[in-house]
């Protein structure tokens, strides 16, 4: 009997795995026994490098999902690659940070793009093959604290992840019919490039650490276990969840 967290034979399509969360991701779907295509602007040379190292295939889809990147294209490639594709990560994400009375509306879009648009129009296109072969699929979305919370100086990432679990429910209710589970992760504060500003910030970095019930930055492979559960036939039953990973931050 297989294991309902047993990834092989499948094959998982993840947005900015080359460092990171994204690839902190990857790496735990390739473990579990699942392919990896990588979708990026950089050649994710390392990831590709430890995804092989486990004996399970890698694809690179060099796309700019910041920049109307054609998401039937990126889903066809990796079809292509892989002869299908049953989980899909829309990881990938971007930050500008300003006050809101001087935020600009190139920093507004270039946020949104990458992180809201590029997410839903991947989705749909997965979907579309999914609904197309009479299958199902996976689709786990990273969405964020300010997905529940303001935050102060990212109005475009705020608004981006806030709507990011609103389409993650909104497409489960829609899909799970079909067959089509669509669930989100929210990574609390982890060290990463994205919160290196932070981190650097001595009494930002104090403050934070204090409200953490457990005390530390989380470490990107804490996400693995979350992405292979919901990735995987054991949450055959969860639509339209976000599962926090944030060692507690907000339970306080």
């Amino acid at each position: 009997m297989t294991h309902p967290f047993d990834l092989g034979g499948k094959a998982a399509l993840v947005t900015g795995a080359n460092t990171g969360l994204g690839q902190a991701i990857a790496l735990a779907l390739a473990q579990a026994g699942a392919d990896i295509g990588a979708v990026g602007r950089s050649a994710p040379a390392e990831t590709e490098a430890q995804v092989l190292a486990l004996g399970r295939r890698f694809a690179w889809i060099e796309a700019d999902l910041g920049d109307g990147a054609n998401s039937a294209d990126i889903v066809a490639k990796a079809r292509d690659a892989f002869g299908g594709i049953d989980i899909l990560v829309n990881n990938a994400g971007t930050i500008r940070r300003s006050d809101a009375l001087d935020f600009s509306e190139q920093d507004w879009d270039a946020v949104m793009n990458v992180n809201l648009k590029s997410a839903f129009f991947l989705s749909q296109a997965v979907a579309r093959t999914w609904v197309a072969d009479r299958r199902g699929g996976k689709i786990v979305n990273i969405v964020s604290m300010l997905s529940f919370q303001g935050g102060i100086r990212v109005a475009s990432y705020t608004a981006s992840k806030s709507g990011l679990l609103g389409i993650t429910r909104l497409l489960a209710n829609e899909w799970a019919a079909k067959g089509i589970n669509v669930n989100a992760i929210a990574p609390g504060y982890f060290a990463t490039n994205n919160t290196e500003a932070l981190r650097n910030d001595e009494a930002r970095n104090k403050a934070i650490l204090e409200r953490i019930p457990d005390g530390r930055w989380g470490n990107p492979a804490d996400l693995g276990g979350a992405a292979v559960f919901l990735a995987s036939a054991a949450s055959d039953y969860v639509h339209g969840a976000v599962l926090a990973v944030d060692g507690g931050w907000l339970a306080r």
